[in-house]
Protein backbone atom coordinates (compact mmCIF):
# COMPACT_ATOMS: atom_id res chain seq x y z
CA UNK A 1 0.00 0.00 0.00
CA UNK A 2 1.14 3.06 -0.98
CA UNK A 3 1.16 5.92 1.66
CA UNK A 4 -0.07 9.52 1.77
CA UNK A 5 -0.10 12.29 3.47
CA UNK A 6 -2.81 15.08 2.60
CA UNK A 7 -2.03 18.70 3.98
CA UNK A 8 -4.44 21.40 4.38
CA UNK A 9 -3.03 25.24 4.53
CA UNK A 10 -5.60 27.55 5.85
CA UNK A 11 -5.81 31.06 4.48
CA UNK A 12 -2.37 31.32 3.18
CA UNK A 13 -3.39 34.55 1.60
CA UNK A 14 -4.35 36.36 4.62
CA UNK A 15 -1.72 34.37 7.00
CA UNK A 16 1.82 33.82 5.54
CA UNK A 17 3.06 37.14 7.73
CA UNK A 18 6.92 35.08 7.84
CA UNK A 19 6.86 32.67 5.02
CA UNK A 20 4.99 29.91 6.62
CA UNK A 21 4.75 28.38 2.73
CA UNK A 22 8.26 27.35 3.07
CA UNK A 23 6.60 25.17 5.87
CA UNK A 24 4.57 23.32 3.83
CA UNK A 25 7.29 23.04 1.15
CA UNK A 26 9.11 21.51 3.71
CA UNK A 27 6.56 18.29 4.82
CA UNK A 28 5.69 18.20 1.07
CA UNK A 29 9.23 17.45 0.40
CA UNK A 30 10.60 15.13 3.25
CA UNK A 31 7.34 12.61 2.41
CA UNK A 32 8.59 12.87 -1.23
CA UNK A 33 12.08 12.16 -0.54
CA UNK A 34 11.18 9.30 0.90
CA UNK A 35 8.26 8.12 -1.63
CA UNK A 36 5.27 9.01 0.11
CA UNK A 37 2.85 10.96 -1.35
CA UNK A 38 2.35 14.26 -0.60
CA UNK A 39 -0.98 16.41 -1.29
CA UNK A 40 -1.61 20.17 -0.41
CA UNK A 41 -4.36 22.00 -0.45
CA UNK A 42 -4.91 25.35 0.34
CA UNK A 43 -8.03 26.65 1.91
CA UNK A 44 -9.17 30.32 1.30
CA UNK A 45 -11.68 32.72 3.29
CA UNK A 46 -14.24 32.42 1.40
CA UNK A 47 -13.88 28.22 1.68
CA UNK A 48 -15.29 25.82 4.47
CA UNK A 49 -12.49 23.34 5.80
CA UNK A 50 -13.47 19.58 5.58
CA UNK A 51 -10.98 18.45 8.51
CA UNK A 52 -11.69 15.05 8.02
CA UNK A 53 -9.71 14.70 4.36
CA UNK A 54 -6.41 16.48 6.11
CA UNK A 55 -3.99 14.69 7.86
CA UNK A 56 -2.01 17.80 8.76
CA UNK A 57 -3.28 21.36 8.80
CA UNK A 58 -1.29 24.13 9.13
CA UNK A 59 -2.17 27.77 10.70
CA UNK A 60 0.33 30.41 9.90
CA UNK A 61 1.28 33.90 11.44
CA UNK A 62 -0.89 37.43 10.56
CA UNK A 63 -1.65 40.50 11.54
CA UNK A 64 -4.21 41.37 14.66
CA UNK A 65 -6.31 42.23 11.68
CA UNK A 66 -6.14 39.16 9.71
CA UNK A 67 -6.03 36.69 12.90
CA UNK A 68 -9.92 38.16 13.74
CA UNK A 69 -11.08 37.69 10.14
CA UNK A 70 -10.04 33.91 10.17
CA UNK A 71 -10.83 33.62 13.54
CA UNK A 72 -14.57 34.82 12.69
CA UNK A 73 -14.68 32.50 9.79
CA UNK A 74 -13.26 29.25 11.76
CA UNK A 75 -15.90 29.83 14.72
CA UNK A 76 -18.48 28.53 12.64
CA UNK A 77 -16.50 25.37 12.13
CA UNK A 78 -14.75 25.37 15.97
CA UNK A 79 -17.10 21.78 16.47
CA UNK A 80 -15.49 20.13 13.47
CA UNK A 81 -12.20 21.70 14.13
CA UNK A 82 -12.39 20.32 17.73
CA UNK A 83 -13.45 17.15 16.48
CA UNK A 84 -9.85 17.17 14.33
CA UNK A 85 -7.68 17.91 17.30
CA UNK A 86 -9.30 15.17 19.60
CA UNK A 87 -9.48 12.88 17.04
CA UNK A 88 -5.47 13.14 16.52
CA UNK A 89 -5.67 15.47 13.47
CA UNK A 90 -2.05 17.15 12.97
CA UNK A 91 -2.06 20.89 13.54
CA UNK A 92 1.17 23.31 13.44
CA UNK A 93 0.06 26.53 14.25
CA UNK A 94 2.65 29.60 14.37
CA UNK A 95 2.37 32.68 16.18
CA UNK A 96 -0.93 34.32 14.75
CA UNK A 97 -2.16 31.20 14.31
CA UNK A 98 -0.63 30.13 17.38
CA UNK A 99 -2.68 32.64 19.30
CA UNK A 100 -5.94 31.47 17.72
CA UNK A 101 -5.95 28.47 19.66
CA UNK A 102 -7.09 29.51 23.01
CA UNK A 103 -9.84 30.98 24.67
CA UNK A 104 -9.66 34.77 23.56
CA UNK A 105 -6.76 37.29 22.51
CA UNK A 106 -7.28 40.56 24.66
CA UNK A 107 -6.19 43.58 22.68
CA UNK A 108 -6.53 46.52 25.31
CA UNK A 109 -10.17 46.45 25.61
CA UNK A 110 -11.32 44.67 22.63
CA UNK A 111 -11.25 40.26 22.73
CA UNK A 112 -10.78 38.63 19.77
CA UNK A 113 -12.93 35.37 20.80
CA UNK A 114 -10.64 32.06 20.04
CA UNK A 115 -11.13 28.82 19.19
CA UNK A 116 -11.30 26.84 22.28
CA UNK A 117 -8.97 24.06 20.84
CA UNK A 118 -6.52 24.37 23.80
CA UNK A 119 -6.32 25.45 27.24
CA UNK A 120 -4.71 28.47 26.83
CA UNK A 121 -5.44 32.25 26.56
CA UNK A 122 -3.03 35.49 24.95
CA UNK A 123 -3.33 39.12 26.08
CA UNK A 124 -1.05 42.47 24.18
CA UNK A 125 1.53 43.20 26.43
CA UNK A 126 3.38 46.51 26.76
CA UNK A 127 6.38 46.24 23.26
CA UNK A 128 6.86 43.47 20.95
CA UNK A 129 8.62 40.67 21.87
CA UNK A 130 11.07 40.25 19.15
CA UNK A 131 14.66 38.63 18.07
CA UNK A 132 15.93 35.07 17.39
CA UNK A 133 15.06 32.03 19.81
CA UNK A 134 16.47 28.90 20.48
CA UNK A 135 14.51 26.02 22.88
CA UNK A 136 14.79 22.89 24.00
CA UNK A 137 12.09 20.47 23.40
CA UNK A 138 11.56 17.06 24.83
CA UNK A 139 10.00 15.49 21.48
CA UNK A 140 12.95 16.46 19.37
CA UNK A 141 16.74 16.17 19.79
CA UNK A 142 18.37 19.18 18.71
CA UNK A 143 17.35 22.82 20.31
CA UNK A 144 14.49 24.49 18.10
CA UNK A 145 15.51 27.81 16.68
CA UNK A 146 13.40 30.26 14.66
CA UNK A 147 12.69 34.19 15.22
CA UNK A 148 9.71 35.41 17.04
CA UNK A 149 7.93 38.85 16.67
CA UNK A 150 4.67 39.29 18.97
CA UNK A 151 3.39 42.05 21.50
CA UNK A 152 0.72 38.97 22.41
CA UNK A 153 1.47 37.12 25.75
CA UNK A 154 0.28 33.42 25.65
CA UNK A 155 -0.17 31.54 29.01
CA UNK A 156 -0.70 27.87 29.40
CA UNK A 157 -3.57 26.46 31.65
CA UNK A 158 -3.39 22.69 32.08
CA UNK A 159 -1.49 21.88 28.98
CA UNK A 160 2.41 21.47 28.48
CA UNK A 161 4.63 24.08 26.57
CA UNK A 162 6.92 23.03 23.07
CA UNK A 163 9.65 24.01 25.07
CA UNK A 164 12.17 25.40 27.42
CA UNK A 165 13.63 28.76 26.25
CA UNK A 166 17.56 28.63 26.37
CA UNK A 167 18.02 32.30 24.50
CA UNK A 168 14.77 34.73 23.43
CA UNK A 169 11.75 35.15 25.41
CA UNK A 170 8.76 33.00 24.45
CA UNK A 171 5.65 32.61 25.48
CA UNK A 172 5.79 35.75 27.95
CA UNK A 173 7.84 37.70 29.70
CA UNK A 174 9.00 35.11 31.89
CA UNK A 175 11.40 33.97 29.34
CA UNK A 176 10.57 30.22 30.91
CA UNK A 177 8.65 28.10 28.57
CA UNK A 178 8.12 28.68 24.37
CA UNK A 179 4.85 27.17 22.57
CA UNK A 180 2.25 24.76 23.27
CA UNK A 181 2.06 20.89 22.80
CA UNK A 182 -1.53 19.16 23.09
CA UNK A 183 -2.00 15.67 22.06
CA UNK A 184 -1.09 16.41 18.34
CA UNK A 185 -0.92 20.22 18.52
CA UNK A 186 1.81 22.20 18.09
CA UNK A 187 1.88 26.05 18.85
CA UNK A 188 4.56 28.43 18.42
CA UNK A 189 5.73 31.69 18.06
CA UNK A 190 8.97 30.54 16.27
CA UNK A 191 9.19 32.09 12.70
CA UNK A 192 11.75 31.65 9.79
CA UNK A 193 9.93 29.50 8.56
CA UNK A 194 10.28 27.37 11.37
CA UNK A 195 10.42 23.64 9.87
CA UNK A 196 13.43 23.62 7.29
CA UNK A 197 16.25 24.60 9.58
CA UNK A 198 14.16 22.23 12.49
CA UNK A 199 13.95 19.11 10.47
CA UNK A 200 13.15 17.06 13.92
CA UNK A 201 10.00 19.02 14.27
CA UNK A 202 9.16 18.08 10.76
CA UNK A 203 9.92 14.53 10.96
CA UNK A 204 7.84 14.49 14.49
CA UNK A 205 4.64 15.91 12.36
CA UNK A 206 4.87 13.59 9.58
CA UNK A 207 5.09 10.89 11.94
CA UNK A 208 2.90 11.59 14.24
CA UNK A 209 0.16 12.11 10.49
CA UNK A 210 1.50 8.73 9.58
CA UNK A 211 0.63 6.48 13.05
CA UNK A 212 -2.77 8.35 13.33
CA UNK A 213 -3.53 6.56 9.56
CA UNK A 214 -1.50 3.71 9.10
CA UNK A 215 -0.74 2.91 12.70
CA UNK A 216 2.89 3.21 12.10
CA UNK A 217 5.25 5.99 10.81
CA UNK A 218 8.50 3.96 9.85
CA UNK A 219 10.34 7.66 7.87
CA UNK A 220 13.72 6.41 6.41
CA UNK A 221 16.12 8.50 7.76
CA UNK A 222 17.23 11.38 5.41
CA UNK A 223 20.87 13.57 5.11
CA UNK A 224 20.10 16.05 6.68
CA UNK A 225 23.47 17.92 6.66
CA UNK A 226 22.37 21.35 5.50
CA UNK A 227 19.48 21.74 7.86
CA UNK A 228 21.29 20.87 10.72
CA UNK A 229 23.95 23.13 9.68
CA UNK A 230 21.15 25.65 9.11
CA UNK A 231 20.19 25.25 12.70
CA UNK A 232 23.22 25.32 14.47
CA UNK A 233 23.88 28.63 12.52
CA UNK A 234 20.82 30.05 13.74
CA UNK A 235 21.48 29.37 16.99
CA UNK A 236 24.43 31.17 17.45
CA UNK A 237 21.99 34.36 16.15
CA UNK A 238 19.98 33.62 19.14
Amino acid sequence: MEKHVKIGHLYPDLLNLYGDRGNIRCLSKRLTWRNIGAEVKEVHIDENVNFSEYDIVLLGGGSDREQKLVCDRLAAQKKEFKAFVEDGGVLIAICGGYQLLGAYYQIGKDKIQGLELVDMYTKQGEGRLIGNITIQSDIVKMPLTGFENHGGRTYLGDVEPLGKVIHGFGNNDSKEAEGVIYKNVVGTYLHGPLLPKNPGLSDYLLSKALERKYGDANLTPLDDKEELMANEYAQKLS
